[in-house]
């Protein structure tokens, strides 16, 4: 990828809405050029699409937070596989270093988000975790698809 292409997919990060024009415009290239590496990009699978992200996702869940969880031996898979039954939890990250997963999630109230951590803690083959809670997101480039 070049250049041009980083360059164009900040820009529609920014705003997916503009104008071929606009985005030639402030590229310094034609309109075909604009045009082309779109194409080519979504092509090639790295534009998956395009989304709206509504208030709406933000303000369901307005108690968000970040968990690290540890796993003792070979529990990861299992671990996952339980999580993904937890309507709260938004995204599972697997990873390195002290955590083995670090996992999103959100709630409508702070009692649930207690509630829901709990829950989570009990499952067979958690050894250890850590959460803090998200307070604001300034930017986001993340859509859920």
């Amino acid at each position: 990828m070049g250049t041009l292409d980083r360059k164009l997919i900040t820009l529609l990060r920014h705003d997916a809405r503009r104008s071929i024009s606009d985005l030639a415009i402030e590229l310094g290239v034609s309109r075909a050029t604009v045009r082309a590496h779109i194409e080519r990009l979504e092509r090639s699978g790295e534009i998956l699409g395009y989304t709206v992200i509504l208030r709406a996702d933000a303000v369901d869940q307005r108690i968000r937070g970040i968990m690290m969880i540890e796993i003792e031996g070979h529990a990861a898979d299992r671990v996952i596989r339980v999580l993904g039954g937890f309507a709260e939890v938004a995204t599972v990250h697997t990873t390195n270093g002290r955590w083995d997963l670090v996992v999103e999630l959100g709630t409508a109230t702070l009692s649930e988000f207690d509630a829901v951590l709990r829950r989570i803690r009990l499952i067979p083959g958690i050894t250890g975790s850590e959460t803090s809670l998200l307070l604001a997101t300034p930017r986001s480039t993340k859509a859920r698809l």
